[in-house]
């Protein structure tokens, strides 16, 4: 089995923060979103990955992962030049792919749950495809799903009267008959070749689609309400998990946690926590935060932020934006 990851997007709906950065290298606890997705795969023991991206963002990847090496795997380069949907991101791996069955990810898509299950179900009972699927406050913001025993039946894009609140989590199992399916279907009214039409053509021509719902922690960190949500999650999930946090020994801060400092940051007569992370070579002096994440060389004073996501020279929040 091979990888694939997305993360060819524009990422429109956290800018600015992603107009210098790729999406899916903007940090969740401090660690790049794409990373995530990578540890995914390479817990299914998958040791050839492609993902797909902007041409002209080939070396920002490549100061980041390299070709893969510090997992040990190795990492393929393949580009969408156009926008033309998901759909047509993954026709973009067809050569890469090959005959062999794949995974997809895509890269602004976290998922606490292992994937291991999905594949098992998927190998076990000689379906077809497989997907994720997970229930969403807002279906109309989702590609939903119909299901009906085991298998998906139906698939919507944001659909305006949705049939469930099942959506689809970004994590997908395929055989190459996915790209006659990509071939065979028209844009959308969008313009774009949509994934759950290339599953709706594998479901009308008798192709077995299975489903998993995971009931764990899932964020699409499209917006910085779900960026902050996501944050806020994993930094939990490290707390709980027994891995051992970071006692940091700030004189004269107040540290709450869970949080996450960069070892450069420098904090000055600072509250900061819970839910807290901040970046490489950060300096605050008489900050209390919370709720947040501040990214690399952000520097501040006399500030009270919450619910915040700030670089050098923005600071969002979930309804706006404000200059430093």
């Amino acid at each position: 089995m091979k990888g694939l990851i997305l993360c060819a997007g524009k990422g429109s709906r956290v800018r600015p923060f992603s107009s210098d950065t790729p999406k899916s290298l903007l940090p969740v606890a401090n660690k790049p979103l794409l990373f995530y997705c990578i540890e995914k795969l390479v817990e299914l023991n998958i040791q050839e990955i492609g993902i797909v991206i902007q041409r002209g963002h080939q070396a920002l990847f490549e100061a980041r992962l390299g070709h893969g090496e510090q997992w040990g795997i190795t990492v393929t380069y393949l580009y969408q030049d156009i926008p033309l949907g998901i759909a047509d991101a993954v026709k973009q791996a067809e050569s890469f792919i090959a005959s062999n069955r794949f995974m997809l990810l895509l890269g602004d898509n976290l998922i606490a749950q292992s994937l291991s299950g999905l594949c098992d179900l998927v190998e076990r009972k000689g379906h077809d495809a497989g997907m994720l699927l997970g229930s969403v406050a807002y279906p109309q913001d989702y590609g939903i799903a119909e299901v009906k025993g085991d298998l998906v039946i139906g698939l919507e894009e944001k659909p305006e009267r949705p049939k469930s609140n099942l959506a689809s989590l970004g994590a997908y199992v395929f055989t190459p008959a996915l790209f006659r399916a990509i071939h065979s279907i028209s844009p959308s009214s969008r313009g774009e070749y949509e994934i759950t039409h290339a599953i709706q053509w594998l479901i009308d021509h008798h192709h077995s689609i299975a489903y998993s719902i995971t009931d764990g922690n899932h964020s699409d960190v499209g917006t910085t309400e779900r960026w902050l949500e996501a944050n806020r999650w994993v930094l939990d999930g490290l707390e709980s998990s027994g891995q051992p946090i970071r006692e940091y020994d700030y004189p004269g801060c107040q540290i709450i946690p869970p949080v996450l400092l960069d070892p450069s940051c420098e904090l000055t007569d600072c509250t900061i926590g819970p839910y807290v992370t901040i970046g490489p070579r950060a300096r605050l002096i008489d900050c209390h935060v919370k709720n947040s994440i501040l990214l690399e060389d952000v520097n501040l004073e006399h500030s009270e932020l919450n619910s915040v996501i700030a670089s050098r020279h923005f600071i969002a929040t979930p309804s706006g934006r404000w200059n430093e």
